[in-house]
């Protein structure tokens, strides 16, 4: 299944998505969704770790019958303070194939109740320096003496078992859901799930009730619920398939709820994901403004190269789920929706004259667009000009062109960003195919944008015999009169 790309912070372990990625090595770097579930079974609680990699993202081997063979080195460790309670080691290969192939493996480690730091490092076999390390919080903690639940699995498919294998449980074959994303193409929520010690605890039959919210910023939205009843014991695997057919693009939370009788709840579990609806959100869209409105606004005679243009040119100010929806527009060349959804966009932003909120920005996206353009698209859409758009104009840029070692680059300073809050930030450009000044953003301590915490090893990665010893966790290169860029980063 092709992957699609992306929590509430209750406690710092209890959240099982409280996870931290850096990439290491090329900007393409190894690609990979990894999840983990709790689980007990007698006596013992134990994690799932699920991997899911992007075949594209790693390097290919060829073999003698013309087929590409990619695989993957983990190195996983469960540590509690000093001391590592868990290691394993293991190569994952992918399947033989002419094309490079998305595949999946699932482990599932014993633990002990206690809290622990997971630190999986994943490395391309083919390509030493394309890693990627992901670090999460988990804490363990199953009673014997309450009601427990398992945490909640987020299916691509479930299926019944026919053989007996590593994605099987309680006869079914389950497909781990990559990245928590659910595409245009889905339209079915499957999960899995399991309650523990309702024999004891509860007794009786009992309800468990699944309800998702949307999440639009502070503000949750209940858009389904449904309820199941279950008889009591040791452990209960509860399954549930719920049609998000009609579930628009956006951020929501699925909470499954155990309520017995007198719909007291007695416990229950929370897990967020992503919906990408763009069909669905078009319907929305053209019932939202009638052929009247639209005659009579500025977008009634823009032909098809200016809504294109209008269009590209605000996808920063964009929400994520919107952006779907627009590439899909102009894909199709839909000129009746492009225009009802640029409309209503301006209508947001100036409802008594949305004409004039659109041409003041456009004269700033025009001038953007000239400025870093770079003869491969407009100058808008290169990272640079992105930037300038969503944020606005830095408060200051530090321009080196001629440093040793290091292709030309550029700092640019916020004193303050509205959007997210922050005081004092940066962006890292930089230019390393050196054509065309297409400067690509290195790095950025704005939250939400690209975090890279080597990004003095890859700007001066032609001088590898300065960088820090320490190839995983190392960020800093030795200081010397031309090595600027931590200074530079640093001073502005």
């Amino acid at each position: 299944m092709p992957a699609k790309f992306n929590t509430d912070m209750r406690t710092f372990f209890w959240l099982i998505a409280s996870l931290v990625f850096v990439g290491i090595g090329r900007l393409q770097a190894l690609d990979a969704s990894i999840s983990h579930h709790l689980f007990y079974s007698p006596g013992q609680p134990y994690v799932e770790v699920g991997f899911f990699f992007w075949g594209k993202s790693l390097t290919r081997l060829p073999q003698l019958d013309s087929t590409f063979v990619s695989a993957v080195e983990v190195v996983i460790t469960f540590s509690d303070g000093d001391r590592i309670v868990q290691y394993d080691k293991f190569t994952l290969n992918s399947p033989q194939s002419r094309s490079a192939l998305n595949f999946r493996d699932l482990k599932r480690y014993a633990l002990p109740n206690g809290n622990y730091v997971m630190e999986i490092l994943m490395t391309d076999a083919n390509q030493a320096e394309n890693k990627l390390l992901y670090k999460s919080a988990l804490q363990v903690d199953f009673a014997t003496d309450r009601l427990q639940q398992s945490d909640i699995c987020l299916l691509a498919s479930i299926e019944k078992a026919v053989t007996e294998g590593p994605f099987t449980k309680n006869g079914l074959d389950l497909d781990l859901l990559p990245y928590n994303f659910y595409g245009r193409n889905a339209n079915s929520l499957a999960i899995y799930h399991e309650v523990y010690q309702a024999d004891k605890i509860i007794a009786e039959p009992f309800a468990v009730s699944f309800v998702i919210e949307r999440l639009n910023g502070p503000q949750k939205e209940v858009v389904r619920t449904m309820h199941k009843r279950q008889e009591p014991a040791a452990v209960v695997p509860v399954v549930q398939i719920m049609d998000i057919t009609d579930l628009p693009s956006g951020n929501y939370r699925l909470t499954i709820e155990v309520k017995d009788r007198n719909r007291q709840l007695l416990s229950s579990k929370q897990s967020d994901f992503q919906r990408s609806n763009p069909q669905y959100d078009l319907q929305v869209l053209y019932k939202q403004v009638n052929d009247e409105q639209m005659g009579a606004s500025f977008v009634s005679n823009m032909d098809a190269a200016e809504l294109k243009y209008s269009l590209l040119a605000i996808q920063p100010l964009l929400p994520q789920r919107d952006v779907e929806v627009v590439n899909l527009m102009l894909r199709y060349d839909s000129l009746r929706a492009q225009k009802i959804y640029l409309l209503s966009f301006w209508s947001k932003e100036n409802v008594v004259n949305p004409k004039d909120a659109y041409d003041k920005y456009m004269e700033v996206a025009r001038a953007v667009d000239q400025q870093f353009d770079s003869g491969f698209r407009f100058g808008f859409e290169t990272d640079r000009g992105y930037v300038y758009l969503k944020y606005g104009r830095p408060n200051d840029i530090v321009r080196q062109e001629n440093e040793p070692s290091a292709p030309p680059y550029e700092i640019w300073s916020y004193d303050e960003v509205k959007q997210t809050n922050q005081n004092n930030v940066r962006f890292v450009f930089y230019n390393p195919s050196l054509a065309a000044d297409d400067y690509i953003l290195l790095h950025s301590d704005v939250i939400g944008e690209r975090n890279n915490p080597q990004w003095q090893l890859q700007l001066y990665r032609s001088a590898p015999s300065e960088h820090s010893r320490d190839f995983i966790q190392g960020t800093d290169v030795m200081d010397n009169m031309g090595r600027r860029a931590r200074q530079n980063f640093l001073d502005w």
